[in-house]
Parts: C-alpha cells; structure tokens; sequence
C-alpha cells in the first residue's frame, strides 16, 4: 500500500483527500518510481476543477522527481536506483507512481530532487515557448505576464541569455524584486500595461507577448503587439479567454494568435531529450536558477492549490510525499 492524493469529484481544492491506493505495478516499458517531490501546477488545478475533462476517482499530477524502483518488461536504459523526472507522468499526487521509460529523464549530478521536480513542465514550457512557438531572436523586445511566477522566472533568464529585451507584468513589490533580479529589463503592475508597453517600446509594440494569465490580460496583450506580432496564449490562470472574431487580428496590425500545449513540443523522445538535457546542463553549471517558492507536505495538497489560485506563491510550489 501507499497513500495518493485522490478527488472523487470535481470541486475546489476541498474534494483533494489523502486516501490509502495499493502500489502501483510497472507494466511493459514502465518505470515504477519513490516520488521524492512533485510539482504543482496550473493544469492540476483545471483538472481538479473539472475545467478539463478527467475520470474520477482522480489522483492529479503529471510532473515529479523519484528514484526507479523497478522496471517493467522491454524497458532499456533505465535500472532500480536510478534517479529520474518528468513532466509527463500520471497520478504523480502519490508515494509512488509510473512513468514510461521514454517520457522519462534522467537526472544529472549536481541536480539535487527538488530542484529536478520543480524543473520538467515550466522548464520545457519555458524552453518551446521561446525556441519553438516563437524563436526569439538577439534585440527583439518581449513581454511576459507574471514574471515572478516559476515559468516567468525561467523565462526570464532564457530570454536574457537570448540577448531579448525583457518587460514583465507582476502584481506586488515583492514579485517585482524577484523579477527583476532574475534579469527583467522592465517590470510593470497590470494595470493600463497596453499603454505602458507602446510607451517604452516608442509606440511600435513588442515582437511576442507570452501571455499565461488569459481573459484578464488579453485585450490589452493584442494591445501591446507591434504590426505582424504573436500574442502565445499559453495558459488561462484568470480564467479562459472569451471567443475572438479574427477580426481583431487583421486590425490590430496583421497579427498571429497561437495557443501551445506541451504535448505538442514532445514530439518524440530526441525532441525530449534536446529540451530537458539544455535545461538540466544550464541548472547544473549555475546558469539558470530554479526558485522555489514553497513545499508542501503531500497531504496538505489542498492548501497548495488554493494558494496557487489565489497567487499566494512565487517560483515553483511543491508536494513532498
């Protein structure tokens, strides 16, 4: 036996119990892993909430850190006691959970378990958001909502290293420090931040908006967009955006609408491996840091979703079974 963080129902952060499951068996090409932390995340949240579509009983979580205890048939590359990750997992909310071998990644030395747990699913975000979704080139100017939050904060970083002019909206004087330490060029509240954008950028607009807050934010992200811009709709934190007439694009200034999921940037597992090796290798030589903003233990995972909703947290927001 071991104990899972399970919703029977959708509801808010009060249907997350923890109840006993039995172990779970790796089946071919399956890792059992110890979970040693998980992270937690926006889309647990959309779950639990019934936002997306899930069966229940419902164990969430798809991002964790643990050490291989066994290893089911046909599975090459991967032995007990080797120390893994992902961002791709299922019922990760738990003492011990499967993984496939190949949406498994392996973890360096140098990166310890929770840092590895805190780095899959905003890392890899951060990463085909800024190399694949929109490749962002050395002098352009970029704005990303809540720069303080933990795929902010990576994206930052990422930017910077790009040579990218970096504006970022956060909501307090505390998100705003730790913005702006992790390198951001220009830090503004969200209030009116479609005005202040054209005001900084001498009315021309930024190249791409990163833009994970959604209905709030919106209209003035199209705002913000330069002629032929891309507004990268990558999350709903505020809520989901209300349908757009294409319309607006053409009259905004010949702008591009995307809408990412990572599913679709984990193609295969060389795609994988490209995103998840540079993270890990900028993390291990000090070069990107990973923030995390508060561990939870498992039981408590309620508290840790009202807190994320309610945007409490900084940096990444842990589970530790």
């Amino acid at each position: 036996m071991t104990h899972a963080i399970v919703a029977r129902q959708a509801g808010g952060p009060e249907v997350l119990e923890l109840s006993p499951i039995d172990r779970p068996v790796p089946g071919p090409g399956q890792l059992l892993i110890k979970v040693a932390a998980v992270g937690v995340n926006f889309i647990d949240t959309y779950k639990r909430g019934g936002v997306y579509k899930v069966d229940y009983p419902f164990i969430p979580g798809s991002e964790a850190s643990g050490t291989v205890e066994e290893t089911g048939d046909g599975v090459t590359g991967f032995s007990a006691g080797d120390r893994v990750a992902t961002a791709e997992g299922v019922a990760c909310y738990a003492g011990y959970a499967l993984v496939d071998a190949d949406k498994a990644l392996p973890v360096p030395d140098g990166v310890d378990d929770f840092t590895a747990a805190a780095l899959p699913l905003q890392g890899i975000t951060a990463h085909y958001l800024i190399n694949s979704t929109f490749e962002v080139k050395a002098g352009q100017t970029v704005l990303l909502h809540a720069g303080a939050g933990g795929v902010g904060l990576l994206l930052i970083q990422l930017l910077k290293a790009k040579g990218a002019r970096v504006i970022t909206t956060v909501s307090t004087d505390e998100k705003e420090a730790l913005a702006r330490e992790a390198g951001a060029d220009h830090v503004l509240r969200y209030e009116g931040f479609g005005a202040k954008v054209r005001e900084l950028t001498n009315g021309e607009g930024v190249h791409v908006v990163y833009d994970g807050v959604g209905k709030d934010t919106f209209d003035d992200s199209l705002a913000a967009l330069r002629v032929r811009g891309t507004l990268v709709l990558f999350g709903a934190a505020s809520g989901p955006v209300p349908a757009v007439d294409p319309q607006r694009l053409n009259s905004g200034g010949s702008l591009y609408l995307t809408r990412p999921t990572i599913v679709h940037y984990l193609r295969d597992a060389k795609e994988r491996r490209w995103r998840s090796d540079e993270l890990f290798a900028a993390v291990a030589d000090g070069s990107l840091k990973v923030r995390i903003g508060a561990k939870y233990d498992l039981a408590d995972a309620a508290s840790a979703h009202t807190d994320l909703e309610h945007r409490r947290t900084t940096g990444k927001v842990l589970l530790v079974p």
